[in-house]
Protein backbone atom coordinates (compact mmCIF):
# COMPACT_ATOMS: atom_id res chain seq x y z
CA UNK A 1 0.00 0.00 0.00
CA UNK A 2 1.64 3.40 -0.85
CA UNK A 3 0.71 6.55 1.30
CA UNK A 4 1.75 7.53 4.38
CA UNK A 5 1.73 5.16 7.58
CA UNK A 6 -1.26 6.89 8.94
CA UNK A 7 -3.53 5.60 6.65
CA UNK A 8 -3.62 2.02 8.23
CA UNK A 9 -5.49 3.95 10.74
CA UNK A 10 -8.08 4.49 8.25
CA UNK A 11 -10.74 2.18 8.44
CA UNK A 12 -11.45 2.70 12.28
CA UNK A 13 -12.82 6.73 10.36
CA UNK A 14 -15.71 4.26 9.81
CA UNK A 15 -18.27 4.92 13.01
CA UNK A 16 -19.74 1.61 13.05
CA UNK A 17 -16.07 -0.55 12.29
CA UNK A 18 -14.55 1.74 15.17
CA UNK A 19 -17.09 0.92 17.77
CA UNK A 20 -17.23 -2.75 16.48
CA UNK A 21 -13.83 -2.46 16.61
CA UNK A 22 -12.97 -1.34 20.08
CA UNK A 23 -15.74 -3.99 21.60
CA UNK A 24 -14.19 -7.10 19.82
CA UNK A 25 -11.15 -5.77 21.30
CA UNK A 26 -12.77 -5.54 25.32
CA UNK A 27 -13.96 -9.17 24.50
CA UNK A 28 -10.62 -10.51 23.11
CA UNK A 29 -8.59 -8.93 26.06
CA UNK A 30 -11.73 -10.80 28.38
CA UNK A 31 -10.53 -13.79 26.15
CA UNK A 32 -7.02 -13.84 27.29
CA UNK A 33 -7.86 -13.28 30.56
CA UNK A 34 -9.92 -16.44 30.98
CA UNK A 35 -7.44 -18.61 29.34
CA UNK A 36 -4.57 -17.46 31.63
CA UNK A 37 -7.03 -18.06 34.68
CA UNK A 38 -7.72 -21.81 33.22
CA UNK A 39 -4.25 -22.50 32.45
CA UNK A 40 -3.26 -21.00 35.89
CA UNK A 41 -6.25 -22.79 38.11
CA UNK A 42 -4.74 -26.07 36.22
CA UNK A 43 -0.83 -25.51 36.94
CA UNK A 44 -0.57 -27.44 40.35
CA UNK A 45 -2.81 -29.99 39.65
CA UNK A 46 -1.09 -33.67 38.72
CA UNK A 47 -0.56 -34.22 35.13
CA UNK A 48 -0.52 -30.64 34.60
CA UNK A 49 1.92 -30.83 31.42
CA UNK A 50 -1.06 -32.01 28.93
CA UNK A 51 -3.71 -30.37 30.90
CA UNK A 52 -2.16 -27.03 30.85
CA UNK A 53 -1.93 -27.67 26.84
CA UNK A 54 -5.35 -28.85 26.39
CA UNK A 55 -7.07 -25.75 27.45
CA UNK A 56 -5.58 -24.57 24.10
CA UNK A 57 -6.65 -27.54 22.43
CA UNK A 58 -10.23 -26.86 24.16
CA UNK A 59 -10.44 -23.67 22.67
CA UNK A 60 -9.17 -24.12 19.37
CA UNK A 61 -10.68 -27.71 18.63
CA UNK A 62 -13.98 -26.48 17.93
CA UNK A 63 -13.23 -24.98 15.16
CA UNK A 64 -12.65 -27.92 13.08
CA UNK A 65 -15.69 -28.77 13.70
CA UNK A 66 -17.73 -25.59 13.15
CA UNK A 67 -15.95 -23.11 11.40
CA UNK A 68 -17.31 -24.61 7.58
CA UNK A 69 -20.90 -24.89 8.89
CA UNK A 70 -19.99 -21.99 10.29
CA UNK A 71 -19.05 -20.10 7.56
CA UNK A 72 -21.83 -21.46 5.50
CA UNK A 73 -24.02 -19.83 8.22
CA UNK A 74 -22.61 -16.72 7.90
CA UNK A 75 -23.17 -16.76 4.14
CA UNK A 76 -26.91 -17.71 3.87
CA UNK A 77 -27.87 -16.10 7.03
CA UNK A 78 -28.28 -12.48 8.91
CA UNK A 79 -24.39 -11.87 10.04
CA UNK A 80 -25.60 -9.74 12.65
CA UNK A 81 -28.21 -12.21 14.47
CA UNK A 82 -26.24 -15.18 14.42
CA UNK A 83 -23.48 -12.88 16.03
CA UNK A 84 -25.82 -11.61 18.60
CA UNK A 85 -27.09 -14.78 19.24
CA UNK A 86 -23.92 -16.08 19.58
CA UNK A 87 -22.44 -14.11 22.40
CA UNK A 88 -25.52 -14.34 24.34
CA UNK A 89 -24.61 -18.42 25.03
CA UNK A 90 -20.86 -17.07 25.32
CA UNK A 91 -21.80 -14.81 28.20
CA UNK A 92 -24.10 -17.18 29.52
CA UNK A 93 -20.99 -20.26 29.68
CA UNK A 94 -18.72 -17.49 30.98
CA UNK A 95 -20.94 -16.82 33.64
CA UNK A 96 -21.48 -20.45 34.73
CA UNK A 97 -17.66 -20.61 34.94
CA UNK A 98 -16.95 -18.05 37.39
CA UNK A 99 -20.35 -19.45 39.73
CA UNK A 100 -19.02 -22.98 40.04
CA UNK A 101 -15.18 -21.30 40.59
CA UNK A 102 -16.30 -19.16 43.12
CA UNK A 103 -18.27 -22.17 44.47
CA UNK A 104 -15.29 -24.91 44.16
CA UNK A 105 -16.85 -26.94 42.45
CA UNK A 106 -14.71 -26.42 39.27
CA UNK A 107 -13.16 -29.77 38.15
CA UNK A 108 -10.43 -29.98 35.27
CA UNK A 109 -13.46 -32.03 33.49
CA UNK A 110 -15.51 -28.77 33.72
CA UNK A 111 -12.97 -26.43 33.03
CA UNK A 112 -12.03 -28.10 29.74
CA UNK A 113 -15.53 -28.44 28.85
CA UNK A 114 -16.70 -24.97 29.58
CA UNK A 115 -13.74 -23.94 27.78
CA UNK A 116 -14.48 -26.23 24.48
CA UNK A 117 -18.20 -24.64 25.07
CA UNK A 118 -16.43 -20.87 24.47
CA UNK A 119 -14.23 -22.07 21.58
CA UNK A 120 -17.26 -23.18 19.95
CA UNK A 121 -19.06 -19.52 20.41
CA UNK A 122 -15.40 -18.35 18.99
CA UNK A 123 -15.63 -20.64 15.85
CA UNK A 124 -18.89 -19.88 15.00
CA UNK A 125 -18.01 -15.84 15.90
CA UNK A 126 -15.07 -15.82 13.69
CA UNK A 127 -16.26 -16.17 9.47
CA UNK A 128 -19.41 -14.07 10.34
CA UNK A 129 -17.07 -10.91 11.63
CA UNK A 130 -14.34 -11.32 9.55
CA UNK A 131 -17.31 -11.42 6.43
CA UNK A 132 -18.89 -8.45 7.74
CA UNK A 133 -15.38 -6.36 7.73
CA UNK A 134 -15.73 -6.03 3.50
CA UNK A 135 -19.02 -4.45 3.68
CA UNK A 136 -18.22 -2.07 6.35
CA UNK A 137 -15.00 -0.61 4.91
CA UNK A 138 -14.54 0.06 1.44
CA UNK A 139 -12.00 -2.74 -0.48
CA UNK A 140 -9.10 -0.47 -0.80
CA UNK A 141 -9.35 -0.80 3.17
CA UNK A 142 -9.22 -4.01 3.70
CA UNK A 143 -5.71 -4.58 4.02
CA UNK A 144 -5.60 -1.70 6.82
CA UNK A 145 -8.53 -3.29 8.81
CA UNK A 146 -6.99 -7.17 8.78
CA UNK A 147 -3.83 -5.17 10.06
CA UNK A 148 -6.19 -3.45 12.63
CA UNK A 149 -7.92 -6.80 13.28
CA UNK A 150 -3.91 -7.63 14.30
CA UNK A 151 -3.71 -4.80 16.33
CA UNK A 152 -6.72 -6.09 18.47
CA UNK A 153 -5.63 -9.24 18.71
CA UNK A 154 -2.20 -8.75 19.97
CA UNK A 155 -3.45 -5.67 22.08
CA UNK A 156 -5.70 -7.83 23.79
CA UNK A 157 -2.90 -10.44 24.28
CA UNK A 158 -0.44 -7.80 26.23
CA UNK A 159 -3.31 -6.49 28.30
CA UNK A 160 -5.55 -9.31 28.55
CA UNK A 161 -2.72 -11.33 30.39
CA UNK A 162 -0.96 -8.97 32.13
CA UNK A 163 -4.50 -8.03 34.04
CA UNK A 164 -5.42 -11.97 34.61
CA UNK A 165 -2.08 -11.95 36.24
CA UNK A 166 -2.96 -8.68 38.57
CA UNK A 167 -6.93 -9.81 38.95
CA UNK A 168 -5.90 -13.67 40.03
CA UNK A 169 -3.04 -12.26 42.28
CA UNK A 170 -5.48 -9.50 43.70
CA UNK A 171 -9.04 -11.37 43.80
CA UNK A 172 -8.96 -14.60 42.32
CA UNK A 173 -9.42 -16.77 39.45
CA UNK A 174 -13.09 -16.44 39.46
CA UNK A 175 -12.95 -12.32 38.67
CA UNK A 176 -11.20 -13.04 35.88
CA UNK A 177 -13.94 -15.41 34.58
CA UNK A 178 -16.45 -13.05 35.43
CA UNK A 179 -14.62 -10.14 33.23
CA UNK A 180 -14.77 -12.40 30.53
CA UNK A 181 -18.83 -13.12 30.90
CA UNK A 182 -18.87 -9.35 30.63
CA UNK A 183 -16.70 -8.69 28.20
CA UNK A 184 -18.49 -10.92 25.66
CA UNK A 185 -21.84 -9.31 27.19
CA UNK A 186 -20.36 -5.69 26.00
CA UNK A 187 -19.63 -7.12 22.39
CA UNK A 188 -23.35 -8.51 22.47
CA UNK A 189 -24.55 -5.03 23.44
CA UNK A 190 -22.76 -3.20 20.77
CA UNK A 191 -24.22 -5.57 18.09
CA UNK A 192 -27.98 -4.70 19.38
CA UNK A 193 -26.90 -1.36 19.60
CA UNK A 194 -26.59 -1.37 15.76
CA UNK A 195 -28.87 -0.94 13.22
CA UNK A 196 -27.20 -1.64 9.62
CA UNK A 197 -29.53 -0.33 6.87
CA UNK A 198 -31.78 -2.89 4.81
CA UNK A 199 -29.86 -5.16 2.62
CA UNK A 200 -31.13 -6.53 -0.30
CA UNK A 201 -30.30 -9.64 -2.23
CA UNK A 202 -29.56 -10.21 -5.56
CA UNK A 203 -30.76 -13.93 -5.22
CA UNK A 204 -32.40 -16.99 -3.24
CA UNK A 205 -29.93 -17.79 -0.11
CA UNK A 206 -27.97 -21.05 -1.06
CA UNK A 207 -29.45 -24.43 0.51
CA UNK A 208 -26.89 -25.07 3.68
CA UNK A 209 -25.58 -28.37 2.29
CA UNK A 210 -24.86 -27.19 -1.14
CA UNK A 211 -23.80 -24.14 -0.20
CA UNK A 212 -21.08 -26.54 2.33
CA UNK A 213 -20.10 -28.03 -0.85
CA UNK A 214 -19.43 -25.49 -2.78
CA UNK A 215 -17.43 -23.70 -0.24
CA UNK A 216 -15.05 -26.77 -0.35
CA UNK A 217 -15.02 -26.90 -3.53
CA UNK A 218 -13.79 -23.99 -4.15
CA UNK A 219 -10.75 -23.86 -1.29
CA UNK A 220 -9.87 -27.65 -2.94
CA UNK A 221 -9.56 -25.61 -6.48
CA UNK A 222 -7.56 -23.05 -5.66
CA UNK A 223 -3.90 -23.07 -5.77
CA UNK A 224 -3.66 -19.77 -4.29
CA UNK A 225 -5.61 -20.38 -1.35
CA UNK A 226 -3.97 -23.82 -0.69
CA UNK A 227 -0.96 -22.54 -0.62
CA UNK A 228 -1.92 -19.48 1.98
CA UNK A 229 -3.15 -22.20 3.84
CA UNK A 230 0.45 -24.95 4.02
CA UNK A 231 2.08 -21.82 4.90
CA UNK A 232 -0.10 -20.85 7.75
CA UNK A 233 0.42 -24.88 9.21
CA UNK A 234 4.56 -24.93 8.65
CA UNK A 235 4.13 -21.89 10.83
CA UNK A 236 1.83 -22.13 13.30
CA UNK A 237 1.98 -25.94 14.18
CA UNK A 238 5.71 -25.13 15.69
CA UNK A 239 4.71 -21.53 16.97
CA UNK A 240 2.28 -22.87 19.03
CA UNK A 241 4.87 -24.59 22.02
CA UNK A 242 5.15 -21.16 23.07
CA UNK A 243 1.41 -19.98 23.60
CA UNK A 244 0.72 -23.87 24.93
CA UNK A 245 3.31 -23.88 27.36
CA UNK A 246 4.47 -20.55 28.25
CA UNK A 247 2.57 -21.40 31.63
CA UNK A 248 4.94 -24.21 32.52
CA UNK A 249 7.96 -22.09 31.81
CA UNK A 250 7.27 -19.54 33.83
CA UNK A 251 6.55 -21.68 36.96
CA UNK A 252 9.00 -24.08 36.56
CA UNK A 253 11.52 -23.18 34.28
CA UNK A 254 11.61 -19.60 35.71
CA UNK A 255 10.40 -20.17 39.22
CA UNK A 256 7.41 -17.14 38.51
CA UNK A 257 4.14 -16.72 40.01
CA UNK A 258 0.97 -15.54 38.36
CA UNK A 259 2.34 -11.95 37.61
CA UNK A 260 5.48 -13.12 36.34
CA UNK A 261 3.48 -15.41 33.59
CA UNK A 262 1.26 -11.79 32.89
CA UNK A 263 4.73 -10.20 32.23
CA UNK A 264 5.81 -13.08 30.16
CA UNK A 265 2.48 -12.91 27.90
CA UNK A 266 2.45 -8.95 27.99
CA UNK A 267 5.81 -8.84 26.56
CA UNK A 268 5.01 -11.16 23.76
CA UNK A 269 1.64 -9.03 23.29
CA UNK A 270 3.81 -5.63 23.19
CA UNK A 271 5.67 -7.47 20.64
CA UNK A 272 2.84 -8.19 18.44
CA UNK A 273 1.44 -4.63 18.85
CA UNK A 274 4.38 -3.55 17.27
CA UNK A 275 4.69 -6.14 14.63
CA UNK A 276 0.89 -4.55 13.74
CA UNK A 277 2.35 -1.07 13.64
CA UNK A 278 5.46 -1.71 11.41
CA UNK A 279 4.04 -4.34 9.42
CA UNK A 280 3.37 -1.95 6.37
CA UNK A 281 7.01 -0.60 6.69
CA UNK A 282 8.47 -3.77 6.82
CA UNK A 283 5.78 -4.60 3.88
CA UNK A 284 7.54 -2.04 1.64
CA UNK A 285 11.03 -3.02 2.74
CA UNK A 286 11.04 -6.86 2.01
CA UNK A 287 9.10 -8.86 -0.14
CA UNK A 288 6.54 -11.18 1.09
CA UNK A 289 8.41 -14.20 1.08
CA UNK A 290 11.65 -12.84 2.32
CA UNK A 291 9.68 -11.44 5.00
CA UNK A 292 8.10 -15.30 5.76
CA UNK A 293 11.58 -16.29 6.22
CA UNK A 294 13.03 -13.57 8.73
CA UNK A 295 10.32 -13.93 10.85
CA UNK A 296 10.09 -17.69 10.93
CA UNK A 297 13.92 -17.76 11.60
CA UNK A 298 13.82 -14.96 14.49
CA UNK A 299 10.77 -16.63 15.86
CA UNK A 300 12.78 -19.96 16.00
CA UNK A 301 15.60 -18.19 17.47
CA UNK A 302 12.85 -17.15 20.86
CA UNK A 303 11.97 -21.03 21.03
CA UNK A 304 15.59 -21.91 21.36
CA UNK A 305 16.34 -19.47 23.40
CA UNK A 306 14.05 -20.42 26.01
CA UNK A 307 14.95 -23.74 25.63
CA UNK A 308 18.57 -22.83 26.87
CA UNK A 309 18.76 -19.71 28.27
CA UNK A 310 16.49 -19.61 31.70
CA UNK A 311 16.69 -15.83 33.21
CA UNK A 312 13.53 -14.14 33.53
CA UNK A 313 14.85 -10.91 31.74
CA UNK A 314 16.20 -13.03 29.12
CA UNK A 315 13.07 -14.62 28.08
CA UNK A 316 11.18 -11.60 28.44
CA UNK A 317 13.47 -9.75 26.04
CA UNK A 318 13.15 -12.25 23.57
CA UNK A 319 9.43 -12.81 23.77
CA UNK A 320 9.15 -9.24 22.11
CA UNK A 321 10.57 -10.10 19.01
CA UNK A 322 8.66 -13.49 19.54
CA UNK A 323 5.49 -11.24 18.83
CA UNK A 324 6.91 -9.06 16.32
CA UNK A 325 7.55 -12.42 14.65
CA UNK A 326 3.97 -14.12 14.76
CA UNK A 327 1.51 -10.94 13.67
CA UNK A 328 4.21 -10.48 10.89
CA UNK A 329 3.31 -14.05 9.40
CA UNK A 330 -0.65 -14.09 10.31
CA UNK A 331 -1.44 -10.88 9.87
CA UNK A 332 -0.05 -10.97 6.07
CA UNK A 333 -1.72 -14.45 5.52
CA UNK A 334 -4.66 -13.08 7.06
CA UNK A 335 -4.23 -10.31 4.72
CA UNK A 336 -3.78 -12.06 1.76
CA UNK A 337 -6.63 -14.44 1.60
CA UNK A 338 -9.06 -12.16 2.45
CA UNK A 339 -8.67 -10.01 -0.22
CA UNK A 340 -8.10 -13.18 -2.51
CA UNK A 341 -11.69 -14.71 -1.69
CA UNK A 342 -14.36 -13.65 -3.74
CA UNK A 343 -17.27 -11.84 -2.39
CA UNK A 344 -19.46 -15.09 -2.73
CA UNK A 345 -17.43 -17.66 -0.77
CA UNK A 346 -15.34 -15.22 1.76
CA UNK A 347 -16.78 -16.44 4.70
CA UNK A 348 -16.62 -19.67 4.08
CA UNK A 349 -13.04 -19.27 2.77
CA UNK A 350 -12.49 -17.89 5.94
CA UNK A 351 -13.63 -20.29 7.55
CA UNK A 352 -11.34 -22.65 6.10
CA UNK A 353 -8.59 -20.72 6.84
CA UNK A 354 -9.77 -20.69 11.01
CA UNK A 355 -9.82 -24.15 10.40
CA UNK A 356 -5.86 -24.55 9.90
CA UNK A 357 -4.99 -21.03 11.95
CA UNK A 358 -6.85 -23.19 15.18
CA UNK A 359 -6.57 -26.82 14.26
CA UNK A 360 -2.45 -26.36 13.48
CA UNK A 361 -3.05 -24.64 17.25
CA UNK A 362 -5.15 -27.52 18.82
CA UNK A 363 -2.75 -29.87 17.29
CA UNK A 364 0.17 -28.21 18.27
CA UNK A 365 -0.75 -27.76 21.66
CA UNK A 366 -1.52 -31.07 21.70
CA UNK A 367 1.54 -32.57 20.16
CA UNK A 368 3.94 -30.51 22.39
CA UNK A 369 2.31 -30.96 25.62
CA UNK A 370 2.80 -34.67 24.95
CA UNK A 371 6.72 -33.81 24.03
CA UNK A 372 7.20 -31.96 27.28
CA UNK A 373 4.98 -34.95 29.25
CA UNK A 374 7.92 -37.48 27.93
CA UNK A 375 10.88 -35.47 27.64
CA UNK A 376 10.80 -32.37 29.22
CA UNK A 377 10.25 -28.80 28.43
CA UNK A 378 13.86 -28.11 27.54
CA UNK A 379 13.94 -30.93 24.39
CA UNK A 380 10.15 -29.52 23.45
CA UNK A 381 11.15 -26.12 22.50
CA UNK A 382 14.19 -27.62 21.36
CA UNK A 383 12.06 -29.55 18.94
CA UNK A 384 9.81 -27.06 18.24
CA UNK A 385 12.49 -24.39 16.99
CA UNK A 386 14.59 -26.92 15.13
CA UNK A 387 10.36 -27.60 12.95
CA UNK A 388 10.46 -23.91 12.85
CA UNK A 389 13.56 -23.65 10.99
CA UNK A 390 13.13 -26.48 8.94
CA UNK A 391 9.28 -25.09 7.44
CA UNK A 392 10.78 -21.80 7.07
CA UNK A 393 13.91 -23.66 4.69
CA UNK A 394 10.70 -24.66 2.80
CA UNK A 395 9.64 -20.79 1.51
CA UNK A 396 11.98 -20.80 -1.09
CA UNK A 397 10.14 -24.07 -2.78
CA UNK A 398 6.82 -23.12 -1.89
CA UNK A 399 6.58 -19.67 -1.72
CA UNK A 400 3.37 -17.70 -1.12
CA UNK A 401 1.75 -16.35 -4.48
CA UNK A 402 2.05 -12.73 -5.51
CA UNK A 403 -2.00 -11.80 -6.00
CA UNK A 404 -1.34 -8.04 -6.32
CA UNK A 405 -2.43 -7.97 -9.45
CA UNK A 406 -5.49 -10.88 -9.88
CA UNK A 407 -8.72 -9.35 -10.50
CA UNK A 408 -10.86 -10.86 -7.60
CA UNK A 409 -13.90 -8.32 -8.28
CA UNK A 410 -17.23 -10.17 -9.77
CA UNK A 411 -17.99 -10.04 -13.04
CA UNK A 412 -21.46 -11.08 -14.54
CA UNK A 413 -19.59 -12.36 -18.14
CA UNK A 414 -22.21 -15.72 -19.09
CA UNK A 415 -25.00 -14.51 -20.89
CA UNK A 416 -28.61 -16.38 -19.61
CA UNK A 417 -28.87 -19.36 -21.38
CA UNK A 418 -32.11 -19.45 -22.95
CA UNK A 419 -33.74 -22.75 -23.32
CA UNK A 420 -37.03 -24.16 -24.82
CA UNK A 421 -37.24 -26.27 -21.45
CA UNK A 422 -36.56 -24.13 -18.53
CA UNK A 423 -35.90 -26.77 -15.44
CA UNK A 424 -36.62 -26.54 -11.88
CA UNK A 425 -33.67 -24.97 -9.45
CA UNK A 426 -33.34 -28.37 -8.01
CA UNK A 427 -33.14 -30.17 -11.48
CA UNK A 428 -29.65 -31.82 -11.49
CA UNK A 429 -27.06 -32.93 -12.48
CA UNK A 430 -26.80 -30.39 -15.39
CA UNK A 431 -24.17 -31.22 -17.48
CA UNK A 432 -22.53 -28.27 -20.16
CA UNK A 433 -21.15 -29.09 -23.29
CA UNK A 434 -18.67 -26.14 -24.99
CA UNK A 435 -17.83 -27.16 -28.71
CA UNK A 436 -14.60 -25.29 -30.09
CA UNK A 437 -12.75 -25.38 -32.93
CA UNK A 438 -9.00 -24.52 -32.99
CA UNK A 439 -6.65 -24.08 -35.80
CA UNK A 440 -3.58 -26.93 -35.36
CA UNK A 441 -0.83 -24.14 -35.07
CA UNK A 442 -2.81 -23.65 -31.98
CA UNK A 443 -3.70 -26.60 -30.23
CA UNK A 444 -0.84 -27.21 -28.08
CA UNK A 445 -1.86 -23.64 -26.28
CA UNK A 446 -5.37 -23.65 -25.78
CA UNK A 447 -5.12 -27.30 -24.34
CA UNK A 448 -2.80 -25.57 -21.96
CA UNK A 449 -5.16 -22.29 -21.72
CA UNK A 450 -8.23 -24.80 -21.10
CA UNK A 451 -6.58 -26.45 -18.31
CA UNK A 452 -6.63 -22.58 -16.07
CA UNK A 453 -10.34 -22.44 -17.48
CA UNK A 454 -11.56 -26.32 -16.22
CA UNK A 455 -10.05 -24.71 -12.52
CA UNK A 456 -12.47 -21.64 -12.87
CA UNK A 457 -15.37 -24.28 -13.44
CA UNK A 458 -14.56 -26.76 -10.33
CA UNK A 459 -14.08 -23.18 -8.15
CA UNK A 460 -17.06 -21.71 -9.30
CA UNK A 461 -19.60 -24.83 -9.03
CA UNK A 462 -18.34 -27.74 -11.36
CA UNK A 463 -17.82 -31.25 -9.63
CA UNK A 464 -16.15 -32.22 -12.61
CA UNK A 465 -14.46 -31.23 -15.85
CA UNK A 466 -12.93 -32.90 -18.80
CA UNK A 467 -11.65 -31.51 -22.34
CA UNK A 468 -12.70 -33.75 -25.20
CA UNK A 469 -11.16 -34.36 -28.62
CA UNK A 470 -13.44 -34.89 -31.26
CA UNK A 471 -11.89 -38.53 -33.02
CA UNK A 472 -14.06 -37.82 -36.59
CA UNK A 473 -12.59 -33.84 -36.76
CA UNK A 474 -9.32 -33.62 -34.91
CA UNK A 475 -9.40 -29.53 -35.09
CA UNK A 476 -12.72 -29.76 -32.34
CA UNK A 477 -12.38 -29.67 -28.79
CA UNK A 478 -15.12 -30.04 -26.53
CA UNK A 479 -15.41 -29.18 -23.15
CA UNK A 480 -17.72 -31.42 -20.44
CA UNK A 481 -18.14 -30.10 -16.91
CA UNK A 482 -20.85 -30.98 -14.61
CA UNK A 483 -22.90 -28.76 -12.11
CA UNK A 484 -25.14 -30.48 -9.01
CA UNK A 485 -28.12 -28.55 -10.10
CA UNK A 486 -29.44 -26.08 -12.76
CA UNK A 487 -29.56 -23.71 -9.41
CA UNK A 488 -25.90 -23.99 -8.91
CA UNK A 489 -25.16 -23.82 -12.66
CA UNK A 490 -27.26 -20.26 -12.81
CA UNK A 491 -25.16 -19.52 -9.76
CA UNK A 492 -21.93 -19.72 -12.08
CA UNK A 493 -24.32 -17.71 -14.60
CA UNK A 494 -24.70 -14.53 -12.08
CA UNK A 495 -21.93 -13.63 -9.65
CA UNK A 496 -19.43 -16.56 -8.39
CA UNK A 497 -16.72 -15.57 -12.02
CA UNK A 498 -14.61 -12.75 -10.58
CA UNK A 499 -11.62 -10.95 -13.32
CA UNK A 500 -9.35 -13.89 -12.67
CA UNK A 501 -11.84 -16.60 -14.12
CA UNK A 502 -12.44 -14.07 -16.87
CA UNK A 503 -9.32 -13.61 -17.94
CA UNK A 504 -8.43 -17.24 -18.24
CA UNK A 505 -11.28 -17.81 -20.58
CA UNK A 506 -10.50 -14.88 -22.61
CA UNK A 507 -7.00 -16.40 -23.19
CA UNK A 508 -8.29 -19.61 -24.66
CA UNK A 509 -11.53 -17.95 -26.58
CA UNK A 510 -8.70 -16.19 -28.39
CA UNK A 511 -7.40 -19.13 -29.31
CA UNK A 512 -10.24 -20.68 -30.93
CA UNK A 513 -11.18 -20.21 -34.60
CA UNK A 514 -14.73 -19.57 -33.76
CA UNK A 515 -17.57 -18.71 -31.50
CA UNK A 516 -18.11 -21.42 -28.42
CA UNK A 517 -20.87 -23.49 -29.07
CA UNK A 518 -22.64 -23.98 -26.01
CA UNK A 519 -25.52 -26.78 -25.08
CA UNK A 520 -27.05 -28.01 -21.76
CA UNK A 521 -27.75 -31.13 -21.07
CA UNK A 522 -30.73 -31.89 -17.91
CA UNK A 523 -31.75 -35.00 -16.90
CA UNK A 524 -34.68 -36.67 -18.45
CA UNK A 525 -37.43 -36.48 -17.16
CA UNK A 526 -36.29 -33.49 -14.82
CA UNK A 527 -38.83 -31.25 -13.21
CA UNK A 528 -40.00 -28.52 -15.86
CA UNK A 529 -41.22 -25.07 -14.95
CA UNK A 530 -42.91 -25.38 -18.28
Amino acid sequence: MRGPASSAWAPLRVPTYRALWIALLVSNIGTWMQTVGAQWLLVSIPGADILVAMVQTATTLPVLLLALPAGVLADILDRRHLLIAVQVCMATVGAAMAVATALGAMTPALMLTLTFALGSGAALTAPAFGALIPELVPRRELAHASALGAVSINLARAVGPALAGLVIAWIGIAAVFALNALSIAVFAAVLIAWRPGPMTASEDPERFLAALRAGGRYVRHSPVTRRILLRSTLFVVPATALWALLPLVASRLLNVGAGGYGTLMGALGVGAIIGAIVLPHLHRLLPTNVALLVASAAYAGCLLLIALWHNMLAVTVALVPAGIAWVAVLSNINAQMQLFLPVWVRARGLSVYQIVIFGSQAIGALLWGAVATRTGLVWAFTTAGAAMLLGAATVRLLPLFDTHHIDRNPTVYWPVPHLELEPEPEAGPVLVVVTYRVEPTNEAKFVDAMERVGEGRRRTGATRWRLYRQGEHPGTFVEVFQVPSWEEHMRQHSHRATGFEVEAEHRAYALAATAPEVAHLLPAGAPSER
